[in-house]
C-alpha cells in the first residue's frame, strides 16, 4: 500500500511540475514488461539454450535414478535369498546411490536456477534498452511499466506491441 501511495505521489509531482509547460503535450507510454518477458522470441531462445545446456546433466540424473530404482527392486526381489552380509552390502550401496542422487539433484537445481536468473537478467537488460530506444525514437516523455506504476493506461499509450516488434526484429540477429 505504501508503494502505491509513493508512486501516486511521484505521478502527482510529475503532473504538478509539468503544469508550467501545460501548453506542451506530454507523451506517455505504458509497457507490460511481464508480457514482453513471456512473448519475446529472446525468452524462448533463452529457454531452448538452457534446455540444451542442461540436457546432459538431466540425462545423467535420470540414469542415476534408474540405477537406484533397479538396485532397490533387486533387493526387494532377491534380498530374501541372500546372506545377511550380502543384503547389508546391497542396502549400503543403495543408500550411497540415493545420497549421490540427492546431491546431484540439488546441484542441478542450484545451477539451473543460477543460469535461469542470469538469462533473465540479460533479457531484462535487453528489454530495457529496447524500451529506451523506442522512447527516444518516438519522443516519449515518460514510460511507465504496467505492473510497477500505472494505475490506469489506455490502449492508445500502450507501447508493448511496438517493443515486442523490436524484440522480434532483433531475435533474428542472435
Amino acid at each position: 500500500m505504501k508503494r502505491i501511495v509513493r508512486r501516486l505521489l511521484v505521478v502527482l509531482w510529475v503532473m504538478v511540475s509539468a503544469a508550467p509547460v501545460a501548453a506542451q503535450d506530454i507523451k506517455v507510454g505504458v509497457v507490460n514488461a511481464g508480457l514482453i518477458l513471456e512473448k519475446a522470441p529472446q525468452a524462448e531462445q533463452a529457454g531452448v539454450k538452457l534446455e540444451e545446456e542442461f540436457a546432459p546433466r538431466e540425462k545423467q540424473i535420470r540414469e542415476l535414478q534408474d540405477a537406484a530404482r533397479s538396485l532397490e527392486e533387486q533387493i526387494k526381489r532377491d534380498g530374501a535369498t541372500w546372506s545377511e552380509s550380502q543384503r547389508a552390502r546391497k542396502e549400503r550401496e543403495l543408500n550411497r546411490r540415493m545420497r549421490e542422487l540427492q546431491r546431484e539433484q540439488a546441484a542441478f537445481r542450484d545451477d539451473l536456477n543460477l543460469r535461469r536468473n542470469e538469462e533473465l537478467a540479460r533479457l531484462q537488460e535487453e528489454i530495457h534498452a529496447v524500451i529506451v530506444e523506442l522512447a527516444k525514437r518516438e519522443h516519449f516523455d515518460l514510460i511507465l511499466s504496467e505492473g510497477a506504476g500505472a494505475v490506469y493506461a489506455s490502449e492508445r499509450i500502450d507501447i508493448t506491441d511496438e517493443v515486442l516488434e523490436l524484440m522480434e526484429s532483433r531475435a533474428g540477429g542472435e
